[in-house]
């Protein structure tokens, strides 16, 4: 088990993106962890490639992009020619997934598959293992600052015992009391926006930690 920690920028002050950027790597943070919406999903709009570009320019920490999109596999290529590390869809569009593997093969990038909370784990059947890493919502996805929902977490046994050995990651309402608690349960990554930028970087990365 790995035990990474991926500070999300949609928590982050936009007006002093780099300035934040360079606070995480200097606090220790892992992975940065980039929410792209297209308010169809879910109903937020977020950022794009462009964006994700130039803050490809002002930092070295591994790029995980989560795509909250209804048509990813037209936009996956774009986020790898940027040079991300991580990028992820949702299996509740099935129809994509297999496309979206297949571009992801031709780059030197992890691929994952993002379950919402009330989707249940029975849909990863046939086609979790294509996967590097499975994100865990433990949140409705769209907004950051929402409460910790438990029964998401509890996919995590579950997915183990699907007999899946890759990355486990989890996002969504998560301090440092939940991160223990996932961490116990076999979570590899904790994703987290609001309790780390609510408080001091450096301390509440070494607490999710």
């Amino acid at each position: 088990m790995k035990n990474l920690v991926a500070p999300s920028i949609l928590s982050a002050d936009f007006s002093h993106l780099e300035n934040d950027i360079n606070k995480l790597k200097y606090s220790g943070a892992d992975i940065l962890h980039i929410d792209v919406m297209d308010g169809h999903f879910v109903p937020n709009i977020t950022i794009g490639p462009v964006v994700v570009k130039d803050i490809r320019k002002v930092t070295d920490l591994p790029i995980d992009c989560h795509l909250m999109i209804s048509n990813p596999e037209m936009y996956f290529e774009d986020f790898l020619e940027i040079g991300i590390q991580y990028i992820s869809m949702h299996i509740e569009l099935n129809r994509s997934v297999k496309k979206c593997y297949e571009i992801v093969k031709r780059y030197k990038a992890k691929f994952g598959i993002a379950i919402n909370p009330e989707t249940k784990t029975d849909k990863l059947k046939g086609i979790i293992d294509i996967a590097d890493y499975i994100l865990i919502m433990t949140v409705h996805p769209g907004f950051s600052g929402q409460a910790f929902i438990k029964e998401a977490s509890l996919k995590i046994p579950v997915i183990r015992n699907m007999g899946y050995n890759g990355l486990i990651e989890v996002d969504g309402g998560i301090n440092a009391e939940i991160a223990k608690e996932l961490r116990k349960l076999g979570a590899d990554i904790i994703v987290s926006g609001s309790y780390i930028f609510r408080n001091n970087i450096k301390e509440a990365i070494k607490m999710l930690r």
